[in-house]
Protein backbone atom coordinates (compact mmCIF):
# COMPACT_ATOMS: atom_id res chain seq x y z
CA UNK A 1 0.00 0.00 0.00
CA UNK A 2 2.70 2.16 0.57
CA UNK A 3 4.42 1.58 -2.66
CA UNK A 4 0.59 2.77 -4.28
CA UNK A 5 0.88 5.53 -2.26
CA UNK A 6 4.58 6.88 -3.55
CA UNK A 7 3.57 6.14 -7.33
CA UNK A 8 3.88 9.26 -9.70
CA UNK A 9 0.34 8.08 -11.58
CA UNK A 10 -1.50 8.92 -8.32
CA UNK A 11 -2.68 12.16 -8.83
CA UNK A 12 -4.45 10.77 -11.35
CA UNK A 13 -6.63 8.82 -9.68
CA UNK A 14 -6.86 11.09 -6.83
CA UNK A 15 -8.46 13.89 -9.67
CA UNK A 16 -10.92 11.03 -10.97
CA UNK A 17 -12.08 10.81 -8.20
CA UNK A 18 -12.25 7.09 -8.21
CA UNK A 19 -11.62 5.79 -4.94
CA UNK A 20 -12.73 2.49 -6.08
CA UNK A 21 -9.94 2.45 -8.58
CA UNK A 22 -7.24 3.14 -5.52
CA UNK A 23 -8.26 -0.41 -4.38
CA UNK A 24 -7.87 -2.51 -7.35
CA UNK A 25 -4.08 -1.49 -7.47
CA UNK A 26 -3.73 -2.07 -4.28
CA UNK A 27 -5.38 -5.63 -4.79
CA UNK A 28 -3.14 -6.38 -7.67
CA UNK A 29 -0.22 -5.83 -6.12
CA UNK A 30 1.15 -3.04 -8.34
CA UNK A 31 5.28 -3.27 -9.09
CA UNK A 32 6.92 -0.60 -10.22
CA UNK A 33 10.73 -0.53 -11.53
CA UNK A 34 12.67 1.70 -13.89
CA UNK A 35 14.43 0.60 -16.85
CA UNK A 36 15.78 1.77 -20.51
CA UNK A 37 13.64 0.23 -22.95
CA UNK A 38 14.33 0.20 -26.77
CA UNK A 39 11.31 0.36 -29.24
CA UNK A 40 12.54 -2.16 -31.76
CA UNK A 41 9.77 -2.45 -34.31
CA UNK A 42 7.07 -0.32 -36.18
CA UNK A 43 3.93 0.17 -37.34
CA UNK A 44 2.35 -1.49 -39.86
CA UNK A 45 3.65 -0.90 -42.75
CA UNK A 46 5.88 1.79 -41.28
CA UNK A 47 9.43 0.77 -40.90
CA UNK A 48 11.68 3.40 -39.31
CA UNK A 49 13.94 2.61 -36.18
CA UNK A 50 12.80 4.22 -33.25
CA UNK A 51 15.55 5.98 -30.68
CA UNK A 52 16.60 4.72 -27.75
CA UNK A 53 14.98 6.54 -24.75
CA UNK A 54 14.62 5.62 -20.69
CA UNK A 55 11.12 5.10 -19.85
CA UNK A 56 8.85 4.73 -16.36
CA UNK A 57 8.13 0.70 -17.37
CA UNK A 58 5.17 -0.10 -14.81
CA UNK A 59 3.25 -3.27 -14.63
CA UNK A 60 0.21 -3.42 -16.28
CA UNK A 61 -2.26 -3.58 -13.07
CA UNK A 62 -4.93 -6.97 -13.22
CA UNK A 63 -8.30 -5.62 -14.60
CA UNK A 64 -9.34 -8.95 -14.77
CA UNK A 65 -9.25 -10.06 -11.26
CA UNK A 66 -11.77 -6.97 -10.41
CA UNK A 67 -15.26 -8.57 -11.30
CA UNK A 68 -17.30 -5.16 -10.83
CA UNK A 69 -17.81 -3.76 -14.21
CA UNK A 70 -18.12 -0.09 -12.77
CA UNK A 71 -14.75 -0.48 -11.11
CA UNK A 72 -12.87 -2.05 -13.84
CA UNK A 73 -13.88 0.71 -16.30
CA UNK A 74 -12.84 3.48 -14.09
CA UNK A 75 -9.41 1.69 -13.19
CA UNK A 76 -8.56 1.28 -16.61
CA UNK A 77 -9.15 4.94 -17.81
CA UNK A 78 -7.48 6.45 -14.41
CA UNK A 79 -4.65 4.35 -15.15
CA UNK A 80 -4.11 4.91 -18.73
CA UNK A 81 -5.09 8.95 -18.01
CA UNK A 82 -1.31 9.94 -17.56
CA UNK A 83 0.11 7.99 -19.83
CA UNK A 84 -1.70 9.67 -22.92
CA UNK A 85 -1.54 12.90 -21.68
CA UNK A 86 2.04 12.85 -21.52
CA UNK A 87 2.29 11.91 -25.22
CA UNK A 88 -0.05 14.24 -26.19
CA UNK A 89 2.00 17.14 -24.26
CA UNK A 90 4.64 16.02 -26.17
CA UNK A 91 2.40 16.43 -29.72
CA UNK A 92 1.04 19.71 -28.01
CA UNK A 93 5.49 21.01 -28.05
CA UNK A 94 5.90 20.05 -31.21
CA UNK A 95 3.10 21.65 -32.98
CA UNK A 96 3.87 25.19 -31.13
CA UNK A 97 7.70 25.10 -32.89
CA UNK A 98 5.86 24.03 -36.12
CA UNK A 99 2.71 27.06 -35.66
CA UNK A 100 5.45 30.08 -35.94
CA UNK A 101 7.47 28.52 -39.13
CA UNK A 102 4.03 27.72 -40.52
CA UNK A 103 3.69 31.55 -40.71
CA UNK A 104 7.05 32.40 -41.85
CA UNK A 105 6.56 30.26 -44.98
CA UNK A 106 2.78 31.31 -45.44
CA UNK A 107 4.28 35.01 -45.33
CA UNK A 108 6.43 34.30 -48.46
CA UNK A 109 9.48 35.03 -45.97
CA UNK A 110 12.60 32.31 -46.25
CA UNK A 111 13.44 30.37 -43.12
CA UNK A 112 17.18 30.84 -41.48
CA UNK A 113 19.59 28.01 -41.06
CA UNK A 114 18.13 27.18 -37.55
CA UNK A 115 14.50 27.46 -38.88
CA UNK A 116 14.95 25.61 -41.80
CA UNK A 117 16.80 22.80 -39.40
CA UNK A 118 14.19 22.74 -36.72
CA UNK A 119 11.65 22.33 -40.02
CA UNK A 120 13.50 19.59 -41.27
CA UNK A 121 13.80 17.82 -37.89
CA UNK A 122 10.01 18.08 -37.68
CA UNK A 123 9.61 16.49 -40.82
CA UNK A 124 11.71 13.41 -40.26
CA UNK A 125 9.90 12.68 -36.60
CA UNK A 126 6.37 12.58 -39.03
CA UNK A 127 7.53 10.68 -41.87
CA UNK A 128 6.57 12.99 -44.12
CA UNK A 129 7.93 12.47 -47.95
CA UNK A 130 8.73 16.02 -48.93
CA UNK A 131 9.57 15.12 -52.41
CA UNK A 132 8.21 17.38 -55.42
CA UNK A 133 6.60 19.51 -52.42
CA UNK A 134 6.91 23.28 -51.84
CA UNK A 135 7.23 24.54 -48.11
CA UNK A 136 3.94 25.77 -48.29
CA UNK A 137 2.76 22.07 -49.30
CA UNK A 138 4.65 21.17 -46.70
CA UNK A 139 3.49 23.24 -43.93
CA UNK A 140 0.35 22.46 -44.89
CA UNK A 141 0.32 18.69 -44.32
CA UNK A 142 2.59 18.58 -41.06
CA UNK A 143 0.07 20.84 -39.82
CA UNK A 144 -2.19 18.19 -40.86
CA UNK A 145 0.17 15.69 -38.68
CA UNK A 146 1.33 17.34 -35.58
CA UNK A 147 -1.75 17.20 -33.41
CA UNK A 148 -3.44 15.80 -30.46
CA UNK A 149 -6.00 12.61 -30.51
CA UNK A 150 -8.69 13.52 -28.05
CA UNK A 151 -8.17 12.10 -25.09
CA UNK A 152 -11.92 10.37 -25.30
CA UNK A 153 -10.97 8.29 -28.63
CA UNK A 154 -7.73 7.00 -27.34
CA UNK A 155 -9.66 5.70 -24.60
CA UNK A 156 -12.15 4.42 -26.21
CA UNK A 157 -9.96 2.62 -28.87
CA UNK A 158 -7.61 1.06 -26.10
CA UNK A 159 -10.78 0.32 -23.99
CA UNK A 160 -12.13 -1.89 -27.12
CA UNK A 161 -8.86 -3.36 -28.62
CA UNK A 162 -7.40 -4.39 -25.48
CA UNK A 163 -10.94 -5.61 -23.69
CA UNK A 164 -10.06 -3.12 -21.16
CA UNK A 165 -6.54 -4.25 -20.53
CA UNK A 166 -7.76 -7.68 -20.18
CA UNK A 167 -6.53 -9.20 -23.56
CA UNK A 168 -3.43 -11.55 -23.80
CA UNK A 169 -1.56 -9.04 -26.38
CA UNK A 170 -2.20 -6.07 -23.00
CA UNK A 171 -0.88 -8.21 -20.58
CA UNK A 172 1.61 -9.87 -22.29
CA UNK A 173 3.19 -7.47 -24.48
CA UNK A 174 1.99 -4.05 -23.07
CA UNK A 175 -0.06 -3.88 -26.52
CA UNK A 176 -3.40 -1.66 -25.84
CA UNK A 177 -4.32 -0.71 -29.30
CA UNK A 178 -3.89 -4.05 -31.22
CA UNK A 179 -0.91 -2.93 -33.40
CA UNK A 180 0.29 -5.39 -35.51
CA UNK A 181 4.32 -5.81 -36.62
CA UNK A 182 5.55 -8.33 -39.50
CA UNK A 183 9.02 -9.32 -38.69
CA UNK A 184 9.31 -12.72 -37.01
CA UNK A 185 9.92 -12.42 -33.19
CA UNK A 186 8.14 -8.81 -32.96
CA UNK A 187 5.46 -9.47 -31.11
CA UNK A 188 3.17 -12.53 -30.14
CA UNK A 189 1.45 -14.76 -32.65
CA UNK A 190 -1.77 -14.43 -32.48
CA UNK A 191 -3.58 -18.04 -31.47
CA UNK A 192 -5.93 -18.04 -34.56
CA UNK A 193 -4.20 -16.56 -37.33
CA UNK A 194 -4.08 -17.72 -40.49
CA UNK A 195 -1.68 -20.35 -42.08
CA UNK A 196 -0.97 -18.41 -44.84
CA UNK A 197 -0.03 -14.94 -42.55
CA UNK A 198 2.95 -13.56 -40.76
CA UNK A 199 1.66 -10.83 -38.93
CA UNK A 200 2.68 -10.86 -34.81
CA UNK A 201 1.04 -8.43 -32.65
CA UNK A 202 3.45 -5.82 -31.43
CA UNK A 203 5.33 -6.38 -28.01
CA UNK A 204 5.98 -3.06 -26.30
CA UNK A 205 8.85 -2.40 -23.41
CA UNK A 206 6.29 0.07 -21.77
CA UNK A 207 2.35 1.25 -21.99
CA UNK A 208 4.35 4.29 -22.69
CA UNK A 209 5.79 3.08 -25.23
CA UNK A 210 2.15 1.43 -26.74
CA UNK A 211 1.07 4.81 -26.75
CA UNK A 212 3.66 6.43 -28.45
CA UNK A 213 3.34 4.53 -31.24
CA UNK A 214 -0.42 4.67 -31.61
CA UNK A 215 -0.43 8.46 -31.97
CA UNK A 216 2.26 8.14 -34.13
CA UNK A 217 0.29 5.41 -36.13
CA UNK A 218 -2.88 7.65 -36.36
CA UNK A 219 -0.87 10.76 -36.99
CA UNK A 220 1.06 9.87 -40.13
CA UNK A 221 0.23 6.39 -41.64
CA UNK A 222 -2.14 6.74 -44.78
CA UNK A 223 -4.99 4.92 -43.61
CA UNK A 224 -6.07 8.09 -41.31
CA UNK A 225 -5.59 10.56 -44.03
CA UNK A 226 -9.30 11.28 -43.48
CA UNK A 227 -9.34 11.47 -39.71
CA UNK A 228 -6.59 14.16 -39.78
CA UNK A 229 -7.97 15.80 -42.44
CA UNK A 230 -10.99 16.18 -40.19
CA UNK A 231 -8.74 17.34 -37.09
CA UNK A 232 -7.71 19.86 -39.61
CA UNK A 233 -10.70 21.72 -40.78
CA UNK A 234 -12.02 21.16 -36.83
CA UNK A 235 -9.20 23.24 -36.34
CA UNK A 236 -9.62 25.73 -39.34
CA UNK A 237 -13.24 26.48 -37.88
CA UNK A 238 -11.71 27.34 -34.20
CA UNK A 239 -13.94 24.52 -32.99
CA UNK A 240 -13.04 21.93 -30.44
CA UNK A 241 -11.79 18.46 -31.30
CA UNK A 242 -14.79 16.07 -31.77
CA UNK A 243 -14.30 12.43 -31.05
CA UNK A 244 -17.58 11.27 -31.77
CA UNK A 245 -16.86 13.14 -35.54
CA UNK A 246 -13.09 11.62 -35.73
CA UNK A 247 -14.09 8.37 -35.34
CA UNK A 248 -16.22 7.94 -38.55
CA UNK A 249 -12.09 8.40 -40.06
CA UNK A 250 -11.21 4.92 -38.80
CA UNK A 251 -12.70 2.54 -40.45
CA UNK A 252 -9.72 1.62 -41.75
CA UNK A 253 -8.38 0.54 -38.16
CA UNK A 254 -10.48 -2.38 -37.99
CA UNK A 255 -11.89 -4.78 -40.52
CA UNK A 256 -15.22 -4.04 -39.09
CA UNK A 257 -15.25 -0.60 -40.49
CA UNK A 258 -18.29 1.40 -39.57
CA UNK A 259 -19.49 -0.97 -37.02
CA UNK A 260 -15.86 -0.52 -35.43
CA UNK A 261 -16.45 3.48 -35.33
CA UNK A 262 -20.15 2.80 -33.41
CA UNK A 263 -18.61 0.39 -31.15
CA UNK A 264 -16.18 3.40 -30.37
CA UNK A 265 -18.53 6.12 -30.32
CA UNK A 266 -20.96 3.50 -28.11
CA UNK A 267 -18.17 3.55 -25.65
CA UNK A 268 -17.40 7.56 -25.72
CA UNK A 269 -21.22 8.37 -25.01
CA UNK A 270 -21.61 5.60 -22.49
CA UNK A 271 -18.70 6.24 -20.39
CA UNK A 272 -19.02 9.74 -20.92
CA UNK A 273 -15.43 10.41 -22.10
CA UNK A 274 -15.68 13.81 -23.43
CA UNK A 275 -15.04 14.93 -19.72
CA UNK A 276 -11.47 14.20 -20.59
CA UNK A 277 -10.97 16.18 -22.93
CA UNK A 278 -8.52 19.31 -23.65
CA UNK A 279 -7.84 20.44 -26.97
Amino acid sequence: MLDLLRHPRLPVLLRTGTIAAVAVFTLTAYAQYRQTSVITHELVLQPQPQPVATEEVVLLPDFEAVTDTGTRKEAFFAFLHAYIEEENEQVRETRSRLLPLAEIVRAGEPLSQVERAELDEIIAEYRLDTADMSDRAVVRELLRRVDIVPMSLVMAQAANESAWGTSRFAREGNNIFGQWCFNEGCGLVPERRRSDASHEVRSFGSVQGSVRAYLRNLNTHQSYAEMREMRADMRAQGRPLDSMILARGLTRYSQRGMAYVHELQDIIRVNRLHAFDRS
